[in-house]
Order: C-alpha cells, then structure tokens, then sequence
C-alpha cells in the first residue's frame, strides 16, 4: 500500500476551482439568467467588426418582429423586446422546461461619429441582424500659415 501525502492547500485550491466554475456555468451562458435584473434574460449576441460596417447578431428564436424595439440614444444602441409563453401548449404540466420567456434586453456603446440614421435591421429566422456602417474616415486637409 502507497502512503500519499495530504494537502490542504491543494484541497482548499481545488474547491475553489469548483466553484468559480459553478458560478460560470451559471452567469455567463446565453440565455441565463442576468445577475442584476432576476427574471430577464440575455440572448446570446455576435459582434463583428467588418471593413465597412460592425454587424450586431442577437439570437432571439420564438420572438416577433412587433415585439422588438431598437433605440440609439446618447450614442448607445438599446435592443428590448419580449418573448411570449406559447399559448398553444394550453394548461398542461411540464416534466422539463428550459426556455426563458419574458422581457429582455441588451446595450452597446457606440463610437460617438457613427451616424445613427444610417443603422439598419433585418430579422430573419430568429435571428437580428443590425448593421452599423462605419463612418468615412476623415481626409487629411492643408492648413496654410498666413504670414503677418
């Protein structure tokens, strides 16, 4: 029989591990659950940045297009919406659910020259597409020095 030296920082490390993974799982999935505003969700979102655009995707399956609103203000793009209880299932009791339905909603800082009359939308199979195009870059310009 082996002797096998205990240690306790090791076990104390080791439980530590396990619960910032616990708390990980938990917070940071899609769809879960936001810390500050129980009962709300977050759907999961891409960002990419593309030569002449950033393009914002937002997984919102089972929600209608009536059902969002898209806001800029103070150069902050706000998505809200709401994803309804499906009415069809009736009174029935559930052995397992795991869709989040209620309120939702995400924002994003903008860069302060995007021009907010030029981002566009799209919804397409449960998915929200918002397409902000970057602005011109500004062209170097001649400063003459007058001379008195």
């Amino acid at each position: 029989m082996a002797i096998i030296k205990w240690s306790p920082a090791h076990e104390i490390a080791s439980l530590q591990q396990g619960i910032n993974r616990l708390f990980e799982d938990v917070f940071s999935q899609p769809g879960s659950y936001d810390a500050d505003t129980m009962g709300a969700w977050r759907p999961a979102v891409d960002i990419v940045d593309t030569e002449a655009a950033i393009l914002i995707f937002v997984e919102i399956p089972g929600v209608e297009k009536h059902d969002v609103a898209i806001e800029v203000k103070d150069n902050v793009l706000s998505i809200q919406g709401e994803r309804h209880v499906d009415s069809n299932i009736g009174n029935g009791s559930y052995y397992r659910s795991e869709r989040v339905f209620g309120k939702f909603g995400r924002s994003f800082a903008l860069p302060a020259m995007i021009r907010s009359d030029a981002i566009k939308a799209t919804f397409k199979r449960g998915v929200l597409k918002i397409s902000i195009p970057k602005p011109e870059e500004e062209k170097p310009r001649q400063v003459t020095i007058n001379v008195d």
